[in-house]
């Protein structure tokens, strides 16, 4: 079956279900098979858009003005080495508008084309979005056609025959693949980025990691060496490491974990000061003898509410996530730390008496509030005292 619009519609979201929404295309031309995930955050497109974790994602955005910032390099989240590698398509409510901010040096569009996303607007994103809540994040594919011609048929098909990323090991696909020193700190006025040159010395896992993150850490009094996901225990321990961080990534936990997780079990037993983030926490408490679930609707956005135990503060976080570690499997030795306030769902961890921990959320908070930014001093903090 070939649709024909009635109207120029030049791209389309298809569900695995047979459903359709129509719209109009920006950016790359083609199509893309994803998970379809909504995202609450009203600012920071571009991070989003940029950051790895979205890797097999179409991104729905509930915020309906989507654009009017423009994109700059100075806001891509992705690794330098794999930067072309994240979201696969971005859904919004209105059509694209011409940048209006001072930072910005491309066009949204021009930008989506030169990543290769595929763009869809003129989309019902409330109705989209009330779909996913009821019935979990659906695979679907996302194309675009100036001519607006589309095999819904074979578009469907496609869908329904994705794998999804249950059992997907994708951080292989966007982590580093030769190792790198990172001396870049955070972004301030009047400036920008400054690089800054540390003693102490830690090394960050990459299966993805967001630019940001290592910003904080060396913000924080630290110097980063990042290498490979797959780096062995021993070649990691060689460099003499203060402390390591495992950091975010894609995809299923328990996947990346067949050969992720004695790598850090090893360094675990080597008592090295250790931080994990997103998909580097759920794998560490993997590691420590729990285990992760998948969710139905994820969390992705800049506003989640998140209690720290340790100090009975409530914070407001970035999240991006679609799995999570079952707090009911946490064995005597870990305690959690962190809870969401939206649904309970566990959100850190500690090992009880060492200076290992790990969060869900991304406190380098970039988009959304900066809440969060003193677990990388805390970390910062047992490093230094270590």
């Amino acid at each position: 079956m070939t649709y024909q619009p009635t109207r120029p519609h030049t791209a389309a979201l298809v569900l695995a279900n047979g459903e359709v929404f129509y719209g109009d295309g920006i950016g790359h031309i083609g199509s893309a098979v994803g998970e379809v995930c909504f995202n609450t955050a009203m600012t920071g497109y571009q991070e989003i858009l940029t950051d790895p974790s979205y890797a097999a994602q179409i991104i729905c955005f509930t915020f309906p003005h989507v654009g009017n910032t423009g994109t700059t390099i100075e806001d891509e989240e992705a690794s330098s080495q794999r930067a072309e590698t994240a979201a696969v398509g971005a859904i919004f409510r209105a059509a694209v508008t011409p940048a209006s901010n001072w930072r910005s040096d491309t066009e949204l569009g021009d930008w989506l084309s030169a990543r290769k996303i595929i763009g869809l607007s003129g989309v019902d994103t409330r109705a989209l979005t009330s779909f996913i809540r009821d019935n979990g994040m659906p695979n679907g594919v996302i194309a675009h056609n100036p001519a607006g011609a589309f095999d819904i048929r074979a578009l469907t098909k496609e869908a329904q025959s994705w794998a999804g990323l249950v059992g997907a090991d994708l951080a292989r696909n966007v982590g580093s693949e030769a190792s790198f020193d990172w001396t870049q700190a955070r972004w301030e006025l009047p400036g920008g980025y400054s690089d800054i040159n540390n003693a102490k010395r830690i090394v960050l896992i990459d299966y993805g990691v967001k630019r940001n993150i290592m910003r904080n850490l060396v913000s924080s009094g630290l110097a980063v060496t990042v290498v490979p996901g797959d780096t062995p225990a021993a070649d990691i321990l060689a460099l003499k490491p203060d402390g390591v961080v495992l950091s975010n990534g894609p995809g299923d936990p328990e996947a990346t974990g067949e050969y992720a997780i004695p790598i850090i079990q090893a360094l675990v037993k080597a008592e090295v000061p250790m931080l994990g983030i997103c998909l580097g926490h759920q794998m560490l408490a993997l590691a420590l003898g729990a285990k992760t679930v998948k969710m139905d609707q994820g969390h992705h956005g800049a506003n989640h509410p998140v209690k720290d135990h340790t100090t009975n503060k409530v914070e407001i976080v970035s999240m991006n996530h679609g799995f999570a570690v079952d707090s009911d499997s946490l064995p005597d030795t870990v305690e959690e730390t962190h809870v969401s306030l939206f649904d309970g769902t566990n959100c850190g961890i500690q090992l009880k008496g060492k200076p290992v921990f790990s969060v869900q959320h991304h406190p380098e908070a970039s988009p959304g509030p900066q809440d969060s930014f003193y677990l990388f001093d805390r970390f910062a903090d047992a490093v230094k005292a270590a």
